[in-house]
């Protein structure tokens, strides 16, 4: 069967994100395996050249590095953790580091001398550093100690915001527009970000906002805090919030932040994520995106870890990537977390790395040295179609809203030159799944803004969390949130979720090919491990989910995986479930001069031989049994021409860029 074959080459990736071939075969008997080849394609005269390379800038992210307090309770900051992170993000080439807030624990003389000695030796071999003020840097540390200490590392061509200067600021640098912001200021900051991202629209390809909190958070949240759980009539979140999260989609706004002492990726919605459409083109506008922003919360580089509070904020939020680690409750280490954003022109390519280390002191004895691994990562343009894939747990029955999609199926999305693809097959069966704790909410008449416990429900549904209805099913629970009349307490009962696909369709220009080129990213994320709330781990084959996990009202049953899942961390181990892409030939391209071909090594390399691909429409038979070829066949991959359609398709089990070639 097509889905339990492995191919021979799979996650091998440089760190931009390119498919690297990685030797021999695994499996020379698999029909849908990759071919073990490093054969270059020769440049024809119709290909258009490679154009002048474009230079790459690079931002890594340094997680929160607050250290704790010692016995004679001095604070410190987590050195040996920071020093990890940035020696892995200096070997990365990375150009510009944002630290993302909390750098101190209590914004004291000694604390800020022991992160600048860590800084320091990096600033002076040529790194940048963008510093945005956590909540622990607050008060005494702005005043005094914050803008002593940040005024040299801060780029002095920065810009700042009137009344807010050293704390709120932008820089561009290359096609990128990076704004940092202080804690709790993304509200407070909205209209100058608003001035300075339309100043600038045209000048830039991409945006990067840095803020040490969110609006959506896995322990916190300003949206939680100062809306739901939030002080009558105080609303200076609450009239911007539903502003900030349509402006940031709009703009395609990547949103960093720290503050939550964990890893996570996600999609925040414009509206609401079950009327979120997936994207494709309109004949007269083109391709369109998801009107969703992307939310990174970079992880931790300190000497604490946060359990997973609240969960998904299902109404507007979908999580594409989770991981804590917090050792305690039987989680047996905390996680150090390393992230590299690269641009390339309008390409943005994204690495997340985790190193497991049981460090808690800056004593000699718990230096470590990190044992990365490759955790999360996405290669995307600005010109692309995308859509969420949800698992297949989704229970048997649930109706068919909106975005519920657990097939790898899309819209057309459309090159410059005509050409078409799409996703036409396969489904979603390898995912991972976490689980969070109980955690409850509370209100004073008077003071709080929802002046009842069912104030207090309204609030919660109208911004934060699905209601379950056969027509707006929620998948985390059928009882997301439960009043509890005795204690005049919101509960938030812990739930078990599984994690749901971001994936895209982008278009680059032309290199070495005769056709745009196709770059498919999101498909080989997930590798079916589990863990629960401290980060402890679980078998999702043996262990079913937490009670009221599921949309029925029963926990989440164990799942079975495709035999392909590693059930590892690292994404090295990944394995795709097996999906099917459809590429149409435009006016400017013909089966007779052209063929298609994958990228390996970077070079353009004949994806399939003439006498292996089959010739006919695709049938989604192939995707469970593989159509019959010739046996020298059986190592290169399962691809065909529709010649009625002058269409390409063909199985893959990666994320993967494709091109045309001259024959």
């Amino acid at each position: 069967m097509l889905t339990k074959q492995i191919w021979t080459i799979f996650a091998c990736f440089a760190l931009t994100g390119l498919l690297s071939a990685c030797g021999g075969s695994s499996n020379k008997d698999s029909e849908n395996a990759i071919p073990d080849t490093e054969t270059e394609t020769e440049t024809d005269k119709d290909q258009v050249e490679a154009p002048t390379p474009e230079s790459t800038f690079k931002i890594g992210l340094l997680p929160d590095t607050q250290g704790g307090t010692d016995s004679d309770n001095q604070a410190h900051v987590a050195m040996h953790p920071m020093d990890e992170v940035l020696a892995h993000q200096q070997k990365a080439g990375v150009d510009l580091v944002i630290a993302v807030g909390d750098l101190t624990d209590h914004g004291s003389t000694i604390e800020f001398n022991e992160w600048r000695s860590v800084a320091e030796p990096y600033r002076d071999s040529g790194m940048t550093f963008l510093p945005v003020m956590g909540n622990h840097e607050t008060s005494y540390a702005y005043t005094v100690e914050w803008i002593e200490n940040m005024r040299d590392f801060i780029p002095e061509d920065a810009v700042h915001m009137h009344g807010y200067e050293w704390v709120n600021y932008y820089v561009i640098r290359d096609n990128v527009l990076i704004i940092g912001l202080a804690y709790y200021n993304l509200p407070i900051a909205f209209d100058w970000i608003t001035g300075v991202i339309l100043e600038h629209r045209d000048d830039v390809d991409h945006i990067v906002v840095a803020s040490h909190d969110g609006l959506i958070g896995a322990k916190y949240g300003q949206t939680r805090e100062q809306i739901v759980d939030g002080t009558k009539d105080d609303n200076w979140v609450y009239d911007v919030q539903p502003r900030i999260r349509d402006f940031f989609a709009e703009h395609d706004v990547i949103y960093v932040q720290g503050h939550e002492h964990q890893y996570q990726r996600s999609v925040v919605s414009a509206k609401t994520i079950l009327t979120t459409l997936p994207s494709g083109s309109t004949p007269t506008g083109g391709n369109y995106r998801m009107d969703v922003y992307t939310q990174i919360m970079s992880g931790n580089a300190s000497y604490k870890g946060y359990e997973f509070r609240y969960g998904e904020r299902d109404l507007v939020q979908a999580i594409v990537a989770q991981k804590n680690a917090t050792m305690s409750g039987g989680s047996q280490n905390f996680d150090v977390n390393s992230s590299v954003l690269s641009f390339t022109g309008t390409r943005v390519d994204y690495e997340s790395w985790f190193a497991p280390h049981t460090a808690q002191s800056n004593d000699a004895d718990q230096d470590f040295i990190a044992d990365w691994s490759l955790l999360d990562k996405f290669s995307r343009s600005t010109n692309r179609c995308e859509m969420l894939i949800y698992p297949t747990s989704i229970p048997e029955g649930t109706r068919s809203v909106m975005v519920l999609q657990p097939e790898y199926r899309s819209d057309i999305c459309i090159s410059d030159s005509g050409l078409t693809a799409k996703l036409i097959g396969g489904e979603n069966a390898t995912f991972n799944r976490t689980d969070t704790r109980t955690r409850d909410m509370s209100y004073t008449p008077g003071i709080s803004r929802a002046e009842s416990l069912m104030d207090l429900t309204r609030l919660a549904y109208q911004w934060l969390f699905q209601v379950h209805e056969s027509w707006t099913p929620n998948l985390n629970s059928a009882a997301r949130i439960i009043p509890n009349f005795e204690t005049e307490e919101l509960v938030i009962p812990e739930t078990t979720f599984d994690l749901k696909e971001h994936v895209t369709l982008s278009w680059l220009p032309a290199a070495n090919t005769a056709s745009e080129i196709l770059l498919i990213s999101g498909t080989q994320n997930q590798t079916g491990v589990y863990q629960d709330d401290y980060g402890a781990p679980l078998d999702i084959e043996a262990a079913t989910g937490l009670p009221l996990s599921s949309a029925t009202g029963t926990e989440k049953p164990a799942v079975v995986l495709p035999p392909t899942a590693s059930k590892e961390w690292d994404l090295a181990t990944a394995v795709s479930d097996t999906y099917a892409v459809s590429l149409q030939l435009s006016d400017d391209h013909s089966d007779s001069e052209h063929t298609l071909a994958w990228k390996i090594d970077g070079q353009w390399t004949e994806l399939v031989s003439h006498d292996c691909r089959v010739e006919g429409a695709f049938d989604e038979a192939f995707l469970n049994e593989a159509p019959t070829r010739l046996e020298s066949c059986r190592t290169e991959p399962v691809a065909g021409f529709d010649t009625d359609r002058q269409l390409w398709w063909v199985l893959l089990n990666q994320d993967i860029e494709l091109a045309l070639i001259t024959q």
